[in-house]
């Protein structure tokens, strides 16, 4: 497609075919049921806290937990997409994942919650670099970035509509986590269906593929040493620079945003899930014109600015130490920035500068590793907040400073030599309507 630098502010972009919509919506579900199960963990996580009888650090734990799960789904998932075809491990994690949701949803203990949880993160981790890379695979060079980034559309729809659940059930126990959490089951079997019901075209020529791998300079086949080459490892470690950086912010707020509004800022349980849903329709509407503004200059340039709000909105929770006056005026300034400094950016570069035949094992491996990190500071984010939230809080700001600096260099040197057009080689086409 065309470099975000490089294309002319004014041109008007090509309308993109309603199937590819269908494709980047169906593809989009593995980050909606992602976004979906980590929320829902942390909005059931004081009721399986008392249902369960955890401590501190079994809280953690759990969280821990899905976010470990996420990344070794990731790395596995992305591999073995690569290697058997993406069209199979698209449609059967899904159905993983569904089941997964059923264990969570009817778990009489802590015990099979647990393994609820490994089965359903180990899915959704399988499922992100898979459904990207289909979705990649299957979109006009010129629409690439709007169907990748719809993708983010439904990540935030997952936490709202997870959030705003747990506000309606915020006092009905039990019965109420297991409303949320069989939504994910619900929607992961219907999903299931309709992936296996796409009409699929067949394979890019040998010749398209090639194009896009010589445009990118990387070498052709899905073999690991296809991925530790300066084509692949450049983009994979500042994407993967940017993502771990940013994400150690947005996985802390996504798993214990509610949390911390109730153990430090004093909030009651529906106060704290309120302010979260009061404020996340911003994100999801910004979403929305990121994805018309994903294949323009904008897109780039929009970053710079959004970036240094974000980084003022972790400052302010900072200097307030997380006082509910502070923490109002912090998700206001997040909400705003995130969808133009955030997931739905590392979503599109990655799909811009990493190597075709290696798509989905190079994404994996870069949310695998994030993922791994998120799961290691979620398992002391707990206690750090109990000993000093104020602690914990600069720590994240200094992380979001870091993703700053990443995102820049991603947008200044990598997706300018992004080739001004190539075709979307895969093992996935989609046929026309």
């Amino acid at each position: 497609m065309a470099s975000a630098t490089s294309s002319p502010a004014h041109a008007e972009q090509p309308p993109i075919p309603k199937h590819l919509w269908k494709v980047a919506a169906l593809s989009g579900m593995a980050s909606y049921l992602d976004a979906a199960l980590i929320v829902s963990i942390a909005v059931n996580l004081a009721i399986y806290r008392d249902s369960y009888h955890m401590g501190v650090w079994m809280a953690g734990a759990i969280s821990a937990i899905v976010t470990g799960c996420i990344a070794v789904g990731s790395l596995v998932g992305g591999r073995l997409a690569d290697m058997f075809g993406r069209r199979r491990v698209y449609n059967w994690d899904i159905f993983c994942f569904a089941l997964g949701a059923v264990v969570i949803t009817l778990a009489p203990n802590d015990i099979v919650l647990f393994t609820g949880v490994l089965v359903a993160g180990l899915a959704a981790g399988a499922d992100l670099p898979t459904s990207l890379a289909v979705v990649s695979d299957a979109a006009p060079a010129d629409g690439r970035a709007r169907l990748v980034s719809f993708t983010q559309v439904m990540w935030v729809a997952g936490i709202v509509v997870v959030i705003f659940l747990g506000y309606l059930l915020s006092d009905t126990g039990m019965t109420g986590a297991r409303c949320i959490t069989g939504h994910l089951a619900v929607a992961a079997l219907v999903t299931w269906q309709l992936r296996a019901r796409l009409e699929l075209a067949d394979e890019p020529s040998d010749a398209e593929v090639a194009q896009e791998a010589a445009a990118l300079e990387a070498p052709r086949g899905t073999a690991l040493k296809n991925v530790w080459n300066r084509a692949a490892l450049l983009p994979m470690a500042a994407t993967f620079l940017y993502y771990v950086t940013w994400g150690i912010g947005a996985n802390t707020f996504g798993q214990f945003g509610t949390y911390l509004l109730v153990t430090v800022s004093g909030a009651s349980q529906s106060l704290a899930t309120g302010i979260n849903l009061a404020f996340l329709p911003i994100a999801l509407v910004l979403t929305f014109v990121f994805v018309r503004l994903a294949d323009t200059p904008w897109r780039d340039r929009l970053f710079y600015v959004f970036t240094l709000v974000q980084i003022l909105a972790f400052c302010i929770a900072s200097l307030t130490a997380g006082a509910l006056a502070g923490m109002l005026v912090f998700f206001v300034l997040y909400q705003i920035s995130n969808p133009f400094a955030g997931e739905a950016s590392y979503k599109v570069w990655s799909q811009l500068t990493l190597p075709p035949d290696t798509r989905g094992t190079t994404q994996g491996l870069t949310y695998a590793l994030s993922r791994g990190v998120f799961a290691g500071v979620a398992f002391v984010t707990p206690a750090l907040m109990e000993y000093s939230a104020s602690l914990l809080l600069w720590s994240i700001t200094l992380c979001m400073a870091a993703s700053a600096v990443a995102g820049v260099y991603i947008v200044r040197v990598l997706i300018r030599r992004t080739p001004q057009a190539a075709p979307a080689p895969a093992d996935l086409g989609v046929a026309g309507a």
